[in-house]
């Protein structure tokens, strides 16, 4: 006879396949509602609050403000396009702390649509979230990760082994950091994201400081085009690309010390966090450097530009160790997260109950989290996921506004009272809604192409899903 379980273990055991409702009532036992982890392997709300921030801030921040100098040519218009990309993401954040508070469970916007559409539209949602979501995005920030630590440490690299090396380094040195327990990787977060913090405040400060020291203006003038409305969309899809991530506290909702009321806080101070921290490093490039010379040719590290203007042209290197630290970081985070849905599904009988193994010692999904770097591994030394990641932006704006728009079904459906509820309903989240509908609109517009490969992408999960369904017998 074998040993009773402890609370963790129980927390994890496979459950027997049961049939799957449409919507499920917010009462009702599910896979991902077992018995909580005790608060001694949970995480507090700083913890958390980090890998939402590391998740957040990737490389986009460093690099497309450039861009749209180039597309705008006015710094007012630039910054008011960040202020609503805030505005749009803690609004976002507001949404999904109500529907963390409703549903604290693993998985994220994968639980949050399972118990609103169903287990076809969650299971497309985890598919999207392997294949591009984390996946690829965690292979494109591992290459990208080993390109600036090649210009911190200038080496010759003609066959590109070494650069893909260090990407697997790090790739793989975050999932043995993540498989040996969340103490361990919360440990690792923290130290990225408030050495990445403090680094990125130390570039605020010091760009504020000698802008006004070289007598520079804030904000320099705009150059005589006018913008046209286009434009200025792509601007803003761009901007609320860079801030996508806010949602990554639901992913890890069972790590977290009573995430009921710590999520929404997680989620939308966070998120506010982030934003402060992007309109200052954007008032910092449009101080250091004119509309045209933001610009110019090479458009792209525009951090690297300005820290050369201000503080000389070695001064570079210290800005490609930030963006090193930040793209560790959201690697760390993703690593984190982005297995909780495969392990949430696998709990629910949508895949392979392999993936649903969490280790007896460590209490985390290792099995997932391995599964999840393996294919980052293959992206990364295949380079298909360049392919991937042009499309993603508009996939993942698709299914942002289909989570959003659980806050309508679950309001309706639950009989229980969430510790948050987003304010303004239903004003916030239609205009949400809206607001991310129209990004895929303009996306599928703009590119035609690669919208219907990110279409094909997300179609090509349903004959997964109707081959595992039909041996596990699970309903619509």
């Amino acid at each position: 006879m074998s040993a009773p379980l402890n609370p963790q273990q129980q927390a994890h055991v496979a459950l027997p396949r049961r049939p799957f409702p449409r919507i499920m009532p917010a009462t009702m036992p599910s896979a991902s509602s077992q018995p909580d982890p005790s608060t001694s392997l949970r995480i507090g709300w700083f913890t958390a609050s980090c890998v939402l921030v590391s998740n957040i801030i990737g490389g986009g921040i460093f690099t497309t403000t450039g861009i749209m100098a180039r597309d705008l040519g006015d710094p007012l218009l630039i910054l008011l396009l960040w202020f609503i990309g805030a505005l749009f993401a803690v609004g976002g954040a507001m949404i999904y702390g109500e529907l963390g508070s409703r549903l604290p469970h693993a998985g994220g916007d994968y639980v949050y649509l399972r118990e609103a559409y169903g287990p076809l539209i969650a299971f497309l949602s985890g598919w999207t979230s392997f294949t591009i979501g984390f996946g690829a995005a965690v292979a494109a920030s591992a290459i990208s990760f080993s390109s600036y630590a090649m210009r911190v440490v200038p080496i010759q690299d003609e066959q590109g082994w070494i650069a893909k090396g260090l990407s697997l380094a790090l790739l793989w040195s975050a999932t043995v950091i993540h498989c040996r327990g969340i103490q361990t990787g919360g440990r690792l977060q923290m130290i990225l994201t408030t050495t990445k913090v403090v680094a990125i405040g130390g570039l605020i400060l010091g760009g504020l400081s000698a802008v006004i020291g070289q007598g520079r203006p804030f904000l320099t003038a705009p150059i005589a085009q006018a913008p046209t409305l286009g434009s200025a969309a792509i601007a803003l899809i761009i901007v609320t690309y860079c801030y996508l991530g806010w949602n990554v506290a639901g992913y890890i909702a069972a790590d977290i010390v009573n995430p009921q009321k710590t999520l929404p806080r997680i989620m939308i101070g966070g998120t506010a966090f982030v934003a402060v921290i992007y309109l200052l490093l954007n008032v910092v490039y449009l101080s250091a450097l004119s509309i045209r010379e933001l610009a110019e040719e090479p458009i792209v590290p525009v951090a690297e530009k300005v820290a050369a203007a201000l503080w000389g042209p070695q001064s570079g290197r210290l800005v490609a160790a930030i963006l090193c630290l930040s793209i560790a970081g959201a690697v760390s985070a993703m690593t984190w997260a982005g297995p909780r849905v495969y392990w949430a599904m696998a709990r629910d009988g949508m895949i392979s109950p392999w993936l649903a193994h969490v280790h007896p010692r460590t209490n985390v999904p290792t099995r997932a989290i391995i599964f999840q770097s393996l294919w980052a591994t293959l992206l990364i030394l295949s380079g298909t996921f360049e392919q991937l990641l042009v499309y993603s932006g508009l996939v993942l704006s698709l299914f942002m506004a289909l989570t959003l728009s659980t806050i309508f079904c679950l309001r309706r459906s639950s009989s229980t009272h969430p510790h948050f509820q987003a304010p303004f309903y239903p004003i916030l989240p239609i205009t949400l809604v809206c607001g991310a509908a129209a990004l895929v609109i303009s996306s599928a517009l703009e590119r035609p192409t690669e919208s219907l490969h990110g279409a094909a992408t997300v179609l090509s999960g349903i004959p997964l899903y109707y081959a595992w369904r039909r041996p596990h017998n699970i309903r619509r």
